[in-house]
C-alpha cells in the first residue's frame, strides 16, 4: 500500500469517520477514545514529516490524489463495462490501483466489501 493512501485512511479514521463508508463511527467505536485518536494523529504527523528510506519509496502516478473529472468517471466506467484489468485502468487514467478500486465504489458499479479487507482489492474485477 502507498503511503499517501495509509495516511489518508489514518487521517479519515482520526475523524472518526470509516474510511471505506464515509459514515461517522459509532459512539462505542475504538476509533472514538480519546488514546485512540491521539496514537492516530501522532502516526499522521510522523508520516507527514518523516523520510522514508530509499528502498521503500515509490514513485506515485501523475494524477495520484488529484480530484476525479467527469471524463475521467466516463473513462473509467467505459474500461470497467468493458473487462479491462483495473492495473491497467489504473496506469490509463494515472492513478493507483486503490484509487481506481475506490472510485468504483463511490460510482456505484461494485459493492463496498463487507468487512473491510483492503477496502476494494477483491470488489472488482480485474
Amino acid at each position: 500500500m502507498e503511503l499517501q493512501i495509509a495516511r489518508q485512511i489514518i487521517d479519515t479514521l482520526a475523524q472518526g469517520i470509516h474510511p471505506v463508508t464515509g459514515e461517522a463511527m459509532p459512539e462505542d467505536s475504538p476509533y472514538n477514545a480519546p488514546p485512540v485518536i491521539r496514537a492516530l494523529h501522532a502516526v499522521a504527523r510522523a508520516l507527514e514529516g518523516g523520510e522514508l528510506p530509499e528502498r521503500t519509496r515509490r514513485t506515485q502516478p501523475p494524477n495520484a490524489g488529484k480530484a476525479w473529472t467527469g471524463q475521467e468517471d466516463a473513462a473509467l466506467e467505459t474500461a470497467f463495462d468493458a473487462g479491462i484489468a483495473l492495473k491497467q485502468v489504473a496506469q490509463e487514467l494515472g492513478r493507483t490501483q486503490f484509487a481506481v478500486e475506490q472510485r468504483l465504489v463511490k460510482l456505484g458499479k461494485v459493492a463496498a466489501p463487507a468487512g473491510g479487507g483492503r477496502y476494494g482489492n477483491g470488489a472488482a474485477h480485474g
